[in-house]
């Protein structure tokens, strides 16, 4: 097993989609299983998850999180799976004086634990579930800079053995899904396509102001929170730093699971 640390960890984003991912193999599975392949093992998990909005920022800082099943129609199956992987207070900590742009409470009273933003992905990664895993909340009543600025305070801790992990969905809108679909939403595609480019060159700041980017955006992202886990990872990116996809896909007409390494 590899231990070494590198000088920065990758940081990934990645599009979760259903939660039959977590179950079913697929070709986001299999996307999943084959990057962590290629990243020397963390000490450590941070992981900025879509399901988690809070009022406030929230860490979670218990020493054994809960696995959450937050999603219902599902097959019995998924409510079954369990993610026993430990938590870190001790990273909890680290998260809570890095950030000094709000005061960030820690969560260890067991009133959340790892949702399936979290664990759907990281079982594939980490079937083994032993590496430390801890949640950042998304604070719903924050502007995109925000967090986009609170993602850039945790850049050290890529030095520091962290695998920062955002999960959600960069087109992700639930009233236009089709689950027959055979093609994606004309605008599913559009917005897609170009947040790909401007991820590629680096154009950060449209990307934060992803309102203004037009009628696709606003079909694209109807509410935000599947979509600021992505500004958390950009965030983590250095000057001249590479970036690439290891998924993509817009199944079920409104979703896309493009996912992103930075590093």
């Amino acid at each position: 097993m590899i231990t070494d640390i590198p000088p920065f960890m990758p940081a990934l984003f990645i599009g979760h989609g259903n939660p039959m991912n977590a179950i079913e193999e697929s070709v986001y599975a299999a996307a999943w299983r084959a990057v962590a392949a290629t990243i020397l093992r963390p000490t450590s998990i941070l992981c900025i998850s879509a399901h988690w909005e809070t009022e406030g920022t929230f860490v979670t800082a218990m020493p054994q999180p809960k696995t959450i099943h937050d999603f219902y129609g599902f097959t019995d199956a998924l409510y079954q799976v369990q993610y026993p992987a430990p938590g870190s207070p001790e990273l909890a900590g680290r998260v809570r004086d890095l950030v000094k742009s709000t005061a960030v409470r820690l969560d260890d009273g067991y009133s959340w634990g790892l949702d399936h933003g979290a664990w759907s992905v990281l079982r594939r990664m980490y079937p083994l579930a032993d590496i430390p895993t801890v949640q950042l909340s998304l604070d719903r009543s924050q502007h995109p800079r925000f967090h986009y600025d609170l993602g850039r305070e945790l850049q050290v801790l890529r030095r520091e053995g962290v695998l920062i992990v955002g999960s959600g969905n960069i087109v992700h809108n639930l009233r236009l899904l089709q689950w027959d679909a055979r093609e994606p939403h004309p605008w599913a595609v559009a917005f897609d396509t170009l947040a790909a480019e401007l991820i590629l060159s680096g154009e950060h700041d449209r990307l934060v102001a992803y309102a203004a980017l037009g009628e696709a955006a606003r079909l694209s992202i109807p509410t935000n929170e599947h979509y600021l886990p992505l500004l958390y990872i950009l965030a983590l990116q250095h000057a001249g730093e590479a970036v690439s996809f290891f998924a993509e896909g817009l199944p079920l007409g409104s979703i896309s699971m493009r996912s992103v390494r930075i590093g």
